[in-house]
Formats: structure tokens, sequence, C-alpha cells
């Protein structure tokens, strides 16, 4: 008879081998799943690691290419840098080496390194003239000072109406009080302006965005960083600020018409400074300008009157310049114009010679009545001011005008000195004397942008600084990066 032993009873002496046989099937799913544990982690480390690697990848990388764009940047700053100093020391140069009769030599030589390199980089520098990039700095003097420009001078400039030219006077003027639809102090604090008229000379041109009306749009133009260089957000139409019409051409605006930088001239051609006309002597002005001694004596007597200017030898002998400072004295008669004799024989103000071209052209190079310690606004250098500036600002007559830019464009040397228009036999004398209020022919404020590049990237990098060169050595008044 068969007996059956039933799972899980063990009766002495029999050995069952089913437990046994279900331990090893439970060990083998335990080493089943312990080796897919392992192979789980496995793949999870390689997982990580192969993210770890790729980070790690991606962040040299990025720090490989953070550095080549870091180290590009400086090879593109310091080969526009590089521009900005070649420029100045050509500058420097002239100041001691000046070309008197080449007024344009210095413009030539600052075009000659407009264009350069170094080992990692390369610079370009331009400026506009008539919309149009040219090589070289921008000459400060083509521009009229505004803190010289008159209300009627004002009102040429396109966009300009009555209310700006009058605020842009008050915001100038020493005083408080209104001038015509002006606005002054009081126009600023009722609307919670945080500032005030500054009541003395603009400082920069960008100040003019602060008086009432002078909206940046018409200060700047098309040219929304005054870099004077049309830039590619400047030649989009409306695709991105500012607006332009996308012609090609750069239209500047006021700052293409107007300055704040520019002071009256105090060296002469010869690169020495100015005779302080106001405090000299007769012998030294023999000296200076050719002058005989009764014409020094005549010059000297009218140098000391308040109300001298240098226009006024232009359209006036030296007798008649002087006989307001004679009073009306019973001799004052003789000293007109009619020949007599003063106390002792000496020759009296009739007798004095009229000053010639080469003397008057001494005078105005080499003679000013400006303090030397508070030279005032620049004028134009009529060497490099556009039309728009001579004609639209200064209102300067149109046949003037023309001959002044034939005559440049036939003498490659400029004008170098303002009694040269006198060639012109349509310019009379007293016309001569109104253009030398405004114009001069030396310049001694340039705009220098220089733009630099990196030889490998091509990445670059823009400076706009300004420099006077009044002084050795030059002194920079302005200076911007992007």
């Amino acid at each position: 008879m068969e007996s059956y032993v039933t799972r899980g009873s063990n009766p002495a002496g029999d050995r069952l081998f089913i437990p046994a046989l279900d331990d090893r099937r439970t060990r083998a799913r335990r080493r089943r799943a312990h080796r897919g544990s392992v192979v789980l982690i496995v793949l999870w480390a390689i997982a990580i690691a192969a993210v770890v690697v790729a980070s790690t990848q991606l962040i040299a990388f990025r720090t490989a290419t953070m550095g080549r764009e870091t180290l590009a940047r400086v090879q593109a700053r310091w080969a526009a840098r590089a521009g900005i100093e070649e420029t100045i020391a050509v500058l420097e140069y002239h100041v001691e080496n000046p070309v008197a009769d080449d007024a344009l030599a210095v413009v030539r030589d600052m075009e000659a390194v407009a264009d350069g390199s170094l080992v990692s980089g390369t610079w370009t520098i331009r400026h506009t003239e008539d919309g149009v990039e040219v090589p070289g700095p921008q000459d400060e003097s083509a521009k009229a000072n505004i803190n010289r420009v008159q209300r009627a001078q004002f009102l040429e400039i396109p966009n300009m109406t009555f209310d700006v030219a009058d605020s842009i006077i008050d915001w100038r003027d020493a005083d408080n009080e209104v001038s015509g639809m002006g606005a002054e102090r009081d126009f600023y604090v009722n609307r919670n302006m945080p500032y005030q008229p500054r009541n003395a000379n603009f400082r920069s041109l960008p100040e003019l965005e602060l008086v009432a009306g002078a909206w940046p749009e018409y200060v700047r133009g098309e040219d929304a960083n005054l870099n004077g260089r049309l830039d590619p957000n400047e030649n989009d139409g409306q695709l991105s600020p500012p607006d332009d019409n996308a012609d090609g051409l750069l239209e500047a605006g006021w700052s293409g018409r107007l300055t704040a930088y520019t002071t009256v001239n105090m060296t002469g051609s010869s690169g020495k400074p100015k005779l302080y006309l106001k405090q000299t002597s007769s012998e030294r002005l023999t000296a200076a300008f050719g002058v005989d001694e009764s014409q020094a004596q005549a010059l000297l007597t009218y140098f000391q009157q308040p109300n001298a200017t240098l226009e006024a030898l232009l359209v006036s002998d030296l007798s008649s310049l002087n006989q307001p400072s004679r009073g009306g004295s019973s001799g004052s008669r003789g000293r007109s114009g009619r020949s007599s004799s003063g106390a002792g024989g000496q020759p009296n103000q009739a007798t004095v010679l009229p000053l010639s071209d080469d003397q008057l052209r001494l005078i105005f190079s080499e003679g000013t009545l400006d303090d030397p310690l508070k030279p005032g606004a620049g004028k134009v250098n009529l060497n490099t001011a556009p039309r728009e500036v001579l004609q639209d600002v200064l209102n300067i007559d149109p046949y003037v005008v023309d001959y002044i830019l034939n005559y440049r464009a036939a003498h490659n040397e400029g004008f170098s000195s303002i009694i040269d228009l006198k060639q012109s036999s349509k310019i009379s004398s007293q016309t001569l004397a109104a253009l030398a209020r405004d114009l001069d022919t030396t310049s001694q404020v340039f705009s220098i942008t220089s733009r630099g590049r990196a030889q490998a990237t091509g990445l670059e990098v823009e400076m706009t600084v300004i420099v006077d060169r009044s002084t050795l050595p030059a002194r920079i008044l302005e200076y911007r990066e992007q």
C-alpha cells in the first residue's frame, strides 16, 4: 500500500527534497533580482556620469567660448584704442609743428591714420559728411557752438520752433527772466522736473535734451548713440529704434549742426599762444604784426576800448576807430580825417596808414581780444563746415557759401585766414566783417570714433573720444565705449 506525504509534513526518517527545491528557486529568483538591481544601478551610474561629463564639457565649452570672446573683446578694444592714440599723436604733432599756409594738413594726416592694424586686430575711424561716412575724426568746429548761436540762427535749423529757441537761450543765460516764448526755472519746477536751467553755458550736446521741447528725436535724429556713424539699427526703417528712412544716409538732426565743446582758438598759426591785445604794448604789436609805431599806438588805443572787436578793423581805418575814445573835444575834428599836427609836431591819427592785408592776416591769426583765462565759445571753421551749417545755421548768403565750398574744392590747403575771403570781389568789407564774427580757419576739438575689430573672430568694440588739442598733452573731454 502506497503512502503519500503531503507538502509540509516531515515524518521522522523521511527525506523530502521538495523544500530544498523551493529554496533553490527562491535563491535563484533573489540572485536574478539582485543582478537586475546591480544592472539598474550601473545604468544609473553610467547615465549620471554621462550627464556629469556632458555638463563638464558644456561648461568647459562655454568657458572656452567666453574666454575667446573676452580675448577677442580685449583685442578689439585695444585696436580701437590704438586708432585713437594714433590720431591724438597726429594732433599733438601739428600743435608743435604747425603748417601756417596749409590749414588742412592736420586733417589729411588724420585721414592717413584712419585705418590701421595690429597683430591681433584692425581699426577704422569715420565721421559723417552730408550723410556719408568719410575717413577721419569729426571736426567739432565744423558745427556751430550752441553757446554762441543767436536766436535768429537757431530758427534756421530744421524742426526748431520759436518756443524751443527761446528756451535754449533761457537755459544758458544767467538770469531767470523768461525770453519770449521760452521756459525758465518756474516751468521746470511746476512740472516736478528733477533739474532746473543751468543759467550758464551748455557743457555737452546731450544736455540740450533737458530743455523744454528739445526732444531726442530732434537732437539726435537718426544718430541714436551720437557716434557720428551710420549703425545697422539706424538704417533699418521701423524695425528697431530709432525711426529712420533706411536710405543709407545718416541724418544726425541738430547734433549734425550744433556742438558744445569748441572754444575760441588761443593758439596762433605759428603754434605760439596768441597775443592778448588788451594787455600788450606798442613794441610787441610792432614785432608781432609788422605795423609801424603810429599804427601800433592807434591799435593799442583802440584795443583798450571795452567794445573793441577785430572785425571792426575790416571796415574802418584806425583813425575813425579811435575817434569815439577821444570824446568831443575841440581837437577831435582834426583827428577825424583832416591833416593837422598834434602837440610837439607829432603825427595825429589822420596820418596813420591803413592796415595792409598781410598785417590784418597776422592780427587775426596771432592776436585775440578774448581773455586767455576765460575763452569764449568757439567759432565755425570755414575749412570744414558743411553747407547745412554755413547756410542753414549761420544764415550766410548762398553765393558766399558757394564761393567757400568751391574754393575748398580747388585748394587742398584751404583758407589760411579769414582775410583770404577778400579775394572774392563780391564779398564786401561789411560782409567780411560779419563773417569774421562767426568764422575761423583752425580747429582745436575733434570727436574721434574708432571701431576696433578682432582679427580672429570679427568681434567689434567702438570708442568715441572728444579731444581738445589746445594744450599739450591733449585733453580728453569725453569718453564713451560701446
